[in-house]
């Protein structure tokens, strides 16, 4: 296969032109190879260089000898092993990164053709993709925010309702929090981490904004007194809420408007989510929020994700909960 032409020549602005390009499996394969290796393509084992292109079975044969001489394009990414062609992989991912409220496995194996179980596991694949591995603290004026995801107990079965709902407020739900840092990270507009909580005591929320916001950052909180110590590490703005929503630039508007989106994609697309899986699903909305602006548009985000296919597997069995989780590399 010929060196891989360059991103200038991959352009696509829309979903209809991104199916089309897509249509022909030698120009998906292309495209992954010029994502995937810029400067050409290398053995995924021993790292060698020009390994033997075979046209015939579409795979690359590394020249040394040694165990797994031949791998894909596949080969090391959330995508190995997945019988599925890239014909079906690369609209997939167009549209999980690009749909506002996600898109959910009922309707991605209608539009794939393929079961609901394929979409489902496809599109938590993609999920890992978009985890932020940026690492680093945030900065600057930060809004920090907690709520509760879960069921609403008017929609309940009465009877489930009186098993479940002991108390009031997030009994029975899901507690997760969120840190928007205003203009942050220099994309010129706000940006979030999220986390799922165990509690919202003040041994773990203290502990979450001091690992993850820099010391001396304005911060901003409700009147949740688990936030009473961040002072004096922190300046701390308080906003009561049963006094008022915002007083200048004292607010956690923003952070909560990210919630509302979460809240919308769940409630609007996907219903229900089980708990163990809800940090993926913070992850998928974390990452349209934060590249929501991205200069490229709708192709930026895409390419965005395709180049973070790649050192990552998340296993079936692992994403039930049968296996522990693998490492990355």
């Amino acid at each position: 296969m010929d060196k891989p032409r360059s991103f200038q020549d991959l352009k696509f602005k829309s979903l209809i032109e991104a199916v089309r390009y897509f249509a022909d499996p030698d120009v998906c394969l292309e495209f992954m190879v010029a994502v995937r290796f810029p400067d050409g393509v290398v053995c995924q084992v021993c790292g060698a260089k020009d390994p033997a292109f075979l046209a015939n079975q579409r795979v690359w044969q590394c020249k040394n000898k040694h165990e797994h001489r031949q791998f894909t394009i596949k080969k090391n990414s959330i995508m190995e092993d997945s019988p599925l062609p890239l014909q079906k992989w690369l609209p997939a991912i167009w549209l999980l990164t690009n749909c506002k409220n996600g898109i959910s496995s009922y309707e991605l194996a209608r539009d794939l053709k393929v079961c609901q179980k394929t979409a489902w596991f496809m599109l938590h694949r993609i999920r890992t993709a978009m985890q932020d591995e940026s690492g680093g603290t945030i900065g600057g004026e930060v809004e920090v925010d907690e709520t509760f995801i879960g069921g609403k107990a008017r929609f309940m079965h009465k009877d489930k309702r009186a098993k479940k709902i002991k108390g009031t407020g997030g009994m029975g739900k899901v507690a997760v929090m969120g840190l928007l840092a205003r203009h942050g990270d220099g994309k010129g507009h706000s940006t979030v981490k999220t986390a799922v909580l165990n509690s919202r005591k003040k041994g773990e929320l203290d502990a979450l904004v001091r690992e993850h916001v820099e010391a001396g950052s304005e911060v901003f909180t409700d009147e949740l007194a688990s936030y009473n110590d961040l002072a004096p590490d922190y300046v701390h703005n308080v906003i009561n809420h049963a006094e008022a929503y915002a007083r200048g630039n004292i607010h956690t508007n923003g952070i909560e408007n990210f919630w509302s989106l979460v809240k919308r994609a769940i409630r609007g697309t996907y219903v229900s989510v089980e708990p163990f899986h809800l940090f993926r699903y913070l992850d998928e909305e974390a990452f349209r929020f934060n590249e929501r602006k991205h200069e490229g548009g709708d192709a930026g985000r895409f390419l965005e994700v395709c180049r973070s296919l790649f050192g990552k597997r998340l296993m079936y069995k692992e994403l039930i909960g049968e296996v522990p989780a693998l490492a990355t590399t």
